[in-house]
């Protein structure tokens, strides 16, 4: 009913401060949860099939951490640049992230010539536990923040209003459009890069385009609302079980999916301890990490058999 006075300004009798409240707190936080989880499944799913492992994630491979460093340096100076103002946190979200995936695969490749996938991941693990180690660091030399810090860290959605949407929507709408554009290119891909290149398919433009749009969604949406991990790794499993393999539907399918489940997880967290509230980060962890394990085993028992 709130909602049908907001939009129409047909009065229903609503009582004003329960209008307030739905229209001004909850409805935003709602709509935020479910376009920052959608932009992590969408670019989940797209490192998954860039580096063909399901495993492979933003947050697996060191680009949320990346993310967080860049918008933890933001939030700590006070830096803002010039004509852009609030677009500086996300934006330094962005660029920290796409920096963080381009190194880990470039220096992935030095380490190892065939580009294996395990070695991605393993390496952008040790570079997220050093970024990691660098954002601890600065919350000790920044103690009297700390606690803000650390809850932002941890992933929330508290008392974010229409202003974050905003923020993010810029982000969000360029990466959708420019991946789901290029959802041919990616079925292509997933063939071999000799396939590609036969069928006119430039494959290292097209994964670089793809790493940066990626990048954008998840630093933007880890610099507004902190590390949420295992969302980009469940959701585009999840599409890919309901519409199969072909990205021109798991890819929206599993935005859908990873909003979705963003919108339930930040329910379960203000509401199973109430009036406490926990981290959304937590909570897609105690989910994330058993299907992470569910899914790597499952990946060697199929390897084995």
């Amino acid at each position: 009913m709130v909602l049908i006075e907001r939009i129409t300004g047909i009065s229903l009798g609503t009582d004003q401060r329960v209008s307030v409240i739905v229209w001004n707190l909850r409805f935003p936080r709602t709509i935020l949860a479910f376009i920052i989880g959608g932009a992590m499944a969408l670019s989940g799913g797209v490192f998954q099939s860039i580096l063909k492992n399901p495993l492979a994630s933003p947050y697996i491979i060191g680009v949320s951490s990346g993310a967080s460093l860049g918008a933890g340096l933001v939030m700590l100076t006070g830096f803002v640049i010039p004509f852009i103002g609030g677009f500086t946190l996300p934006l330094s979200g962005f660029v920290f992230g796409l920096f963080t995936v381009f190194f880990v695969i470039t220096f992935s490749s030095r380490l190892d010539k065939s580009m294996s996938n395990n070695t991605i991941i393993l390496f952008g693990m040790v570079f997220s536990l050093f970024i990691n180690g660098i954002l601890t660091v600065l919350f000790a030399l920044y103690r009297e923040e700390l606690r803000n810090l650390l809850h932002w860290q941890m992933g929330s959605f508290s008392m974010r209003g229409w202003a974050y949407s905003g923020l993010m929507l810029p982000f969000l709408v360029t990466g959708c459009l420019i991946i789901f554009t290029l959802t041919r290119e990616m079925d292509i891909l997933s063939f071999g890069e000799e396939e590609a290149q036969s069928m006119g398919v430039d494959a290292i433009k097209i994964r670089r385009i793809l790493l940066a749009c990626s990048a954008a969604l998840t630093g933007a949406a880890v610099a507004l609302c902190g590390t949420i991990g295992f969302v980009d790794l469940i959701a585009p499993h999840l599409a890919r079980k309901i519409t199969g393999s072909r990205h021109q539907y798991s890819l929206p399918m599993a935005f859908l999916v990873g909003g979705s489940l963003l919108v339930v997880t930040d329910l379960i967290a203000r509401t199973i301890v109430s009036p406490l509230e926990l981290p959304v980060g937590a909570v897609t962890a105690l989910i994330g990490g058993p299907f992470f394990a569910w899914v790597y085993f499952s990946k060697r028992k199929g390897a084995k058999g």
